[in-house]
C-alpha cells in the first residue's frame, strides 16, 4: 500500500510553517484520503490542469503557499493587519487538493489505480470537494471557508481567504502565460469545465 502520508510530507515542506500540530496533520489527512480515493500512485503525478502537463499541481501549490506567505508579511509590514498564517497556509496547501478527485480522467491510466466512483468525477470543481476534504477531516471554518478559491461560493470572505485567493490566481496566470502564452482569464474562458 502507498504511504501517501510520507508523499505529502515530503513535497510539501511548508507544511511545517503550521504551528498548530493538529491542523497539520488534518492537511495531511485530508491529501491523504483524495489521493487514496482518486486511484493516484504519486502525488507528483496530479497535473495543475487537465491540459497543462509542464507543471505539476505539487509546483503550484507550493507556489501558492509562498506567494501567500509573503503576502501576509507584506500585509502585517505595510498595513498592520494580523492574517492567520496557519490558516493561509493550510487553505493554501488545500486549495488544491480536489484535484484529487476532478483530475483523475485526464491522466494515463497506468499512472492511476481504480479511482471510487463515489468521490471521483470531473463534474464537480475541486474547489468544492477540497472544501469536502478539509470539512470531513475536520480543518477550521476559517481553514474551509479560505478554499473554495474560484467560483465565489463562500459569501463572506476572510482576509485569508482573500490571500489565498490572490495567491492562487497570481502562481495560476504566471504558469499559463509561461505554459500556453495566455492569461488565467483567457485559459478560463476557453478551457474551464466550470464556466
Amino acid at each position: 500500500m502507498t504511504d501517501f502520508e510520507t508523499q505529502v510530507r515530503d513535497v510539501f515542506p511548508e507544511l511545517e510553517s503550521i504551528e498548530d500540530e493538529d491542523l497539520r496533520e488534518r492537511v495531511v489527512e485530508a491529501w491523504a484520503l483524495g489521493l487514496e480515493r482518486g486511484g493516484w500512485q504519486d502525488i507528483s503525478d496530479i497535473p495543475y490542469a487537465w491540459n497543462i502537463d509542464e507543471v505539476t499541481n505539487v509546483e503550484h501549490v507550493r507556489g501558492v503557499t509562498r506567494i501567500a506567505i509573503d503576502s501576509a508579511a507584506q500585509q502585517r509590514e505595510f498595513h498592520g493587519a494580523d492574517p492567520d498564517l496557519d490558516t493561509i497556509v493550510a487553505a493554501c496547501l488545500l486549495h488544491d487538493v480536489g484535484k484529487c478527485y476532478e483530475y483523475p480522467p485526464f491522466v494515463a491510466d497506468d499512472l492511476l489505480d481504480e479511482p471510487d466512483p463515489r468521490y471521483v468525477s470531473e463534474e464537480i470543481p475541486h474547489s468544492i470537494s477540497g472544501y469536502a476534504l478539509a470539512h470531513e477531516v475536520g480543518c477550521p471554518l476559517a481553514v474551509q471557508r479560505a478554499i473554495p478559491h474560484f467560483l465565489g461560493e463562500v459569501p463572506t470572505r476572510t482576509l485569508e481567504a482573500e490571500l489565498v485567493k490572490s495567491a492562487n490566481s497570481a502562481s495560476s496566470n504566471a504558469i499559463t502565460q509561461s505554459a500556453m502564452g495566455i492569461t488565467l482569464q483567457e485559459w478560463v474562458g476557453e478551457y474551464s469545465q466550470t464556466s
